[in-house]
């Protein structure tokens, strides 16, 4: 998730202060991912040294407001324009997670699956508590947005979550034990396959 491009892309509308950055980031995504201040302003000054946006008027309570650039709308209309790269690289604490427990010896890696899938069935029963059933304006609808995508990711989970269990099944022996060798210093060597 880009906060850069995000706080851009709110400043394209008009400038603002970063609590109101902060403000108007929440109301467009119900408070899913959530910034604190320092973050906003740290983000804020990183955008200004690359010549994105600007510091503006300060009004009677000292806030800054901060205005895009002209560079800062260009880079805007490039971020909407493009695909959100996912990348082959996991990094999914639960994938690694239960990679790491399938080859343990003595963890019953069936336990673990079930424990996350009661966990993301309950989230799943959350979000259904807390999706807009009929947006009715914009706010409504860019938080069901999120939620509608919060729903899909943990409805793939689950189904994940099956297909693990399937496959273990498949190898009932899939314990590793530690290497006898022992590593060099430095990166291990890549192995390919």
């Amino acid at each position: 998730m880009s906060v850069r491009q995000s706080l851009l892309a709110i400043l394209d509308q008009g400038s603002c202060y970063g609590y109101q950055l902060r403000a108007e980031f929440d109301r467009r995504t119900g408070s899913t991912w959530p910034l604190n201040v320092g973050q906003i302003y740290n983000t804020l000054d990183r955008l200004e040294r690359d010549g994105l946006v600007t510091k503006g008027d300060t009004d009677a309570q000292g806030h800054v407001y901060w205005e895009i650039t002209d560079a800062g709308s260009a880079e805007v209309r490039a971020w909407l324009a493009a695909p959100v790269e996912r990348t082959t690289a996991t990094r999914d604490e639960l994938a690694v997670k239960l990679a790491i427990a399938a080859t343990l010896p003595g963890v019953d890696v069936t336990d673990v699956i079930r424990a996350q899938r009661r966990a993301t069935l309950a989230h799943l029963q959350e979000l259904g508590r807390t999706r807009p059933a009929d947006p009715e304006g914009p706010e409504e609808l860019a938080w069901s947005l999120v939620v509608d995508a919060l729903v899909f990711h943990a409805e793939a989970e689950v189904r994940w979550l099956d297909h693990v269990e399937q496959r273990l099944a498949q190898y009932p022996r899939h314990t590793i034990e530690l290497a006898t060798d022992r590593p060099r210093r430095g990166r291990p060597a890549r192995t390919v396959r």
